[in-house]
């Protein structure tokens, strides 16, 4: 069996393609740049873009399964080719926005792309990844040990990205996820205070958490570029999932906490969500 891992450089994609090779099955991965990726001995690694269908005319021989990250725009291209090419499975990366209404341009056409063609579907929907806050805070701790933060005080459960692989893989390997939808989070709701002293202790050095406005935190993620600079107005509360005009000051008052437990990768793969100090752990490399 062989298993095509769309988006295979990406912060998830690399590790769902780590994990199935560990498991023993064929792994072809698709990139842009097979000459700048590194994968584990025995991928087989193709060109391709999904957002240019026509450069994926042999990439679904053989293929049996596939992990499809979101390119809403030619996803139902991307879909029609891969099931008239025989694949009969798709994971598809999604996001947590789409369960609670927020993503209907996004993430939601490429669900919708998949489940209407009538092959075998699995959704993993992620919420806020621990990750953003590597590249959202990496470059003050590592210059400054500072983090300049607007809302220290809201509170969410942001989830590992080894987690959301490892439900992807065992709903691309294992059966019983047909039609599932699943949401995941960390185990703890947690403020972004508690966050900055995980690193610190992860990395053993203080971070100092300092308090700045909304309209400053955008100008200096701005600066940074990449990712921050990408989501600033979003992360920040200045727009809404849709890209619309909103107020910053809505962050302050979200309370997670209301809904009560919320779903993690352990419902799928038997084993306890990751925690954001494991997390910080994992990556305190990134923070020195």
């Amino acid at each position: 069996m062989t298993i095509l891992v769309t988006g295979a450089t990406g912060s998830v994609g690399r590790l769902v393609v780590a994990q199935l090779v560990e498991t023993g099955v064929r792994v072809r991965a698709l990139t842009r740049d097979p000459g700048s990726a590194s994968f584990p001995d025995g991928v087989e690694v193709v060109r391709g873009d999904l957002a240019d269908p026509t450069t994926l005319r042999s990439t679904f021989d053989d293929v049996e399964r596939m992990y499809l990250f979101p390119v809403a725009r030619t996803a139902r291209e991307v879909v029609a080719q891969a099931k008239l090419a025989g694949v009969r499975r798709i994971v598809v990366l999604s996001s947590g926005a789409v369960t609670g209404g927020f993503d209907t341009d996004f993430h939601l056409p490429v669900e919708r792309a998949v489940e209407e063609s009538g092959l075998e579907w699995t959704h993993v929907r992620p919420g806020e990844f621990m990750l953003n806050k590597v590249w959202l805070w990496g470059p003050s701790i590592r210059a400054e040990s500072v983090v300049r933060e607007p809302f220290p005080d809201v509170a969410w459960c942001p989830v590992h990205e080894r987690d959301i692989a490892e439900v992807a893989v065992t709903a691309l390997l294992a059966d019983g996820h047909r039609g599932r939808a699943y949401d995941l989070n960390g185990p703890e709701l947690i403020t972004r205070r508690e966050q900055v002293r995980a690193i610190a202790t992860a990395i053993g050095r203080d971070v100092r958490l300092a308090v700045v406005t909304p309209e400053r935190a955008r100008e200096i993620y701005r600066a940074q570029g990449g990712f921050a600079a990408d989501n600033a107005d979003f992360l920040l509360g200045f727009e809404d999932y849709s890209g619309n005009d909103s107020d910053p000051a809505s962050m302050a008052e979200l309370d997670l906490g209301a809904y009560g437990p919320l779903p993690t990768a352990e419902a799928v793969t038997g084993r306890p969500a990751r925690t954001f100090a494991q997390w910080a752990h994992d990556h305190a490399a990134d923070f020195r």
